[in-house]
């Protein structure tokens, strides 16, 4: 398994009290898999991102992927935040050159591939753009674009389409799906909306606080192509709100 997280416990001092933020928390990732963490705010799915990505430690419990344990952030995975992180001295080009410039690659080189994934999230002719000139949905393109370009294999996601219009947030979801079949990546992406994640995931791991844990796993047999109107995708969309009905000691693995 490319991703393995065994009996992942953390908890947090919270008004003086501990508040068990993910316990004994288990789950496998395929690689090339698009996993989305779904749940209400304060059930440890940006905690359990966190963990995965190397920003924090676990208490106990484990975290490796390709079977070496998670110790800190490596560049071989990146994360996306709803912060775009851009540098406004910077212009789109030149954001997207951040990553590589440890790398030494000369000049044209790195430009080529910056080039390359500005194309790919559709932001061909604004290279020399500063984020001040751009909308949120093309900051958050930028923000992606950077990402790729580094190449790296995983790619997590903390809720990067929240800040956005309902609109724009739709159509970086078209674009973060297209941009996960064509480059295989494995991505591990937050969100507390269930129709985000019934349209972009190929499985769901739904989750639930006090403590935070992991509720049910869902398979989305959706396949590639996604359509927020078919009676399929509304079909598993339904079938997920259901599942925060269930009674909170129960656990399925779920196939809808």
């Amino acid at each position: 398994m490319y991703i393995e997280v065994k009996n992942a416990s953390k908890r947090y001092k919270v008004g003086g009290k501990d508040a068990v933020v993910l316990d004994n928390v288990s789950l496998d990732i395929e690689k090339g898999e698009f996993v989305c963490l779904l749940g209400p705010s304060g059930c440890g799915k940006s905690t359990l991102l966190n963990v995965l990505a190397g920003f924090e430690k676990l208490e106990s419990g484990s975290v490796k992927i390709d079977g070496a344990e998670v110790v800190s952030p490596s560049p071989k995975r990146i994360t996306i935040f709803q912060n775009y992180g851009l540098l406004p001295w910077r212009n789109v080009l030149k954001n997207v050159e951040l990553g590589l410039e440890p790398r030494k690659l000369e000049k044209d080189r790195k430009r080529k591939i910056a080039q390359k994934y500005i194309d790919l999230v559709g932001l061909t002719g604004l290279e020399k753009q500063h984020p001040r000139r751009l909308s949120g949905g093309q900051q958050q393109r930028v923000s992606i674009a950077r990402g790729l370009a580094v190449q790296p294999e995983i790619i997590f996601m903390d809720e990067p389409f929240g800040a956005l219009d309902a609109i724009t947030r739709m159509k970086l979801q078209d674009d973060i799906l297209k941009i996960s079949r064509e480059e295989k990546k494995t991505i591990i992406f937050v969100t507390h909306d269930i129709e985000e994640a019934a349209f972009l995931a190929d499985r769901i791991v739904v989750m639930m606080a006090n403590p935070g844990r992991i509720k049910s796993i869902v398979k989305v047999p959706l396949g590639d192509h996604r359509d927020r109107t078919s009676e399929d995708f509304l079909y598993v969309r339904d079938k997920i709100f259901e599942l925060f009905n269930l009674k909170a000691d129960s656990y399925i693995e779920y196939y809808i």
